[in-house]
């Protein structure tokens, strides 16, 4: 081989070598804000995959909502602590609406009933219903009387759909379980409340600090879970358990859910945000599927099938075309706005 080639070779893969370089922890600090984010990146798109994973062996060793609520009340306490250690002030006057409502939405039944329904399905198939919440943005946006959908959300729509009718198609017999239905339904619930959160978010943010409203929300969500847990225990339904009577393992797999799927991937999530641009963020929605299906196919043995493969690679990129479909008048306007400004 001629030495050109080599040191082509050679070039070429330097070149890779740096840019993983990125991505070594032991030297993060001394990169610049752009290494960074994507380092942080790079945390939410594998410790959100693996939170699917580990709130299925939560929920295998104690109730679903009752773990929901002592992940949420552990990590908010965390969070509302360090901020008001900072002396950080307290949300003030309508604020607190914001928070209140986001609380309830993305914690109280967005994440709460993801937790359970995993408790029925598989957590790759939960993940994957998971990422499909651009989708119910579609379809929200349809019932929007002002509201004119680009042709590229439409068409990621059908194929998202498309993506999901055949995964399905292996599961036809598993509707006939009680469970698996249920199952189905609270994790498609959960996405749908998502997808309100997501549009709440966009019409009432405000310029709190996101990180202490991010812990807010979780100890307001975890109490109010707490409460209702216990509520319906004493009403005759298993839905809370004695602290005693937690096995070990659901307390290691709480431990993790705090430390690595709220406050390590939701602190890294909010960073990246800040630095980087929205689509190169929305990265994670593909990437922790396909985490969450490999670690749930080795862990718990769950099927890893073409059907999967196939519709799942097709969900994904359905809701690509719906996240690019979206973002690109969002864009246009932007760049309308800057254009008037420079004249």
């Amino acid at each position: 081989m001629p030495n050109y080639r080599i040191y082509g070779i050679l070039s070429i893969t330097g070149k890779s070598i740096r840019r993983l370089s990125v991505l070594n922890p032991l030297t993060i600090h001394r990169k610049g804000q752009r290494s960074k984010s994507i380092f942080a990146l790079s945390l939410v798109c594998f410790f959100w995959g693996t939170t699917w994973v580990a709130s299925k062996i939560g929920v295998s060793h104690m109730p679903a909502l009752q773990m929901a609520a002592i992940r949420q009340l552990v990590a908010g306490l965390l969070f509302v602590g360090f901020f008001l250690y900072r002396r950080l002030p307290l949300p003030k006057g309508k604020e607190w609406l914001t928070i209140l409502v986001l609380s309830f939405l993305n914690f109280v039944l967005s994440n709460s009933f993801t937790a359970w329904g995993i408790q029925y399905i598989p957590s790759g198939l939960g993940s994957i219903i998971g990422a499909t919440f651009p989708l119910w943005l579609v379809v929200i946006g349809l019932f929007g009387k002002s509201t004119r959908l680009p042709f590229k959300a439409l068409l990621g729509f059908l194929l998202g759909f498309s993506g999901i009718c055949i995964i399905f198609y292996e599961h036809l017999s598993d509707f006939l379980q009680p469970g698996f239905r249920l199952g189905i339904f609270l994790s498609v619930f959960a996405t749908l409340t998502w997808a309100f959160g997501t549009i709440y978010t966009k019409k009432e943010a405000a310029g709190f600090n996101p990180y202490f409203s991010l812990g807010l929300q979780m100890l307001i969500s975890g109490t109010i879970l707490l409460f209702t847990t216990k509520s319906l225990s004493l009403a005759g339904v298993p839905a809370f358990i004695p602290i005693a009577e937690i096995p070990w393992q659901a307390w290691m797999a709480i431990l993790y859910l705090v430390v690595f799927g709220s406050i390590v991937a939701f602190g890294a999530y909010l960073y990246a945000l800040q630095n980087l641009s929205t689509e190169q963020t929305s990265v994670y929605a593909y990437i922790n599927p396909v985490v969450a299906i490999i670690l749930g196919a080795i862990i718990f043995h769950e099927d890893l099938s073409f059907f999967i493969a196939i519709g799942g690679a097709v969900t994904l990129l359905g809701v690509f075309l719906v996240n690019r479909g979206l973002r690109t008048p969002v864009r246009r306007k932007a760049d309308a706005a800057s254009s008037a400004g420079k004249k």
